[in-house]
């Protein structure tokens, strides 16, 4: 029965513990209002205020290069850390 309870509770944490993800692209819009990032293969990016600061809005730019870091939390994509990187 231990080992039961053991094991449910396992899964219950790998369950409800956020997975961080890596992406790159290019910026399609910004939406300052509702903090979203999309980017031109459709994904959406939400970027909280705090990381909001780490940057300057200007850099939030169509046709911008980016690699975010970012963490799957209540279905959203939440942005952990976002850097505009160079064209190739």
């Amino acid at each position: 029965m231990a080992k039961a309870a053991t094991l449910l509770v396992a899964l219950l944490l790998i369950a409800t513990t956020a997975w961080a993800a890596e992406i790159e692209g290019k910026i399609k819009s910004w939406d300052a209002a509702t903090n979203m990032v999309t980017l031109d293969d459709g994904t959406q990016l939400e970027v909280p205020v705090d990381i909001q600061g780490q940057i300057q809005r200007d850099q939030l730019a169509e046709g911008a290069n980016v690699k975010v870091s970012y963490e799957e939390k209540d279905g959203k994509k939440v942005v952990s850390s976002l850097e505009v990187t160079q064209q190739k």
